[in-house]
């Protein structure tokens, strides 16, 4: 089993970037995720406990289950099928407030599972491509969830930032 980590600090509240991050649907923001539904609700939550969601990415179909789910520090999930056949046994999200946002620390152990060369695959070529897609979705994340308002042309604003304001 290989476990593979990808950390991503996000310019934004803690609630906010784990309500992002747990709607799965929001990953389809991503060039590398086609489809994401939410097949089935969880039991305190849409995206709560026992909740369903089938992933279609680049890299192939998952079918995954909530198993732990608390609002707003951490989630987990387990594959429970997928297209190419993989073995998973623990997805984790965690989310901590640091300076300049949220910590997101995605957490995945799993192998590709083949006699002999099962190992050796996931190591040369499932971890940098799921760690890739992690990085890509936390990117995502980070990009919608850190969008400020700009001016629409034509208009003026009222005020001048704090730093644009001569003294008399």
């Amino acid at each position: 089993m290989e476990t593979m980590t990808v950390e991503r600090v996000i310019d934004a509240p803690i609630e906010e970037v784990f309500t992002w991050l747990t709607t799965t649907t929001h990953y389809t923001h991503s060039p590398l995720i086609l489809r994401c539904r939410l097949t089935r609700h969880g039991a305190s939550a849409p995206y709560g406990v026992g909740a369903v969601r089938h992933h279609l990415w680049l890299i192939g179909w998952f079918r995954e289950r909530i198993t732990h789910y608390d609002p707003p520090y951490a989630t987990e999930y387990v594959v429970e099928r997928s297209l190419p056949p993989s073995r998973h046994d623990l997805g984790r999200m965690t989310f901590t407030e640091v300076d300049g946002g949220t910590e997101v620390r995605w957490t995945t152990r799993a192998e590709i599972p083949l006699p002999l060369l099962g190992a050796f695959l996931t190591r040369r070529l499932a971890r940098p491509v799921i760690t890739r897609t992690f990085r890509n979705i936390l990117d995502v994340a980070n990009a919608v969830l850190t969008q400020r308002p700009q001016p629409q042309p034509g208009t003026r604003t009222t005020h001048a930032p704090a730093d644009d304001i001569e003294p008399r």
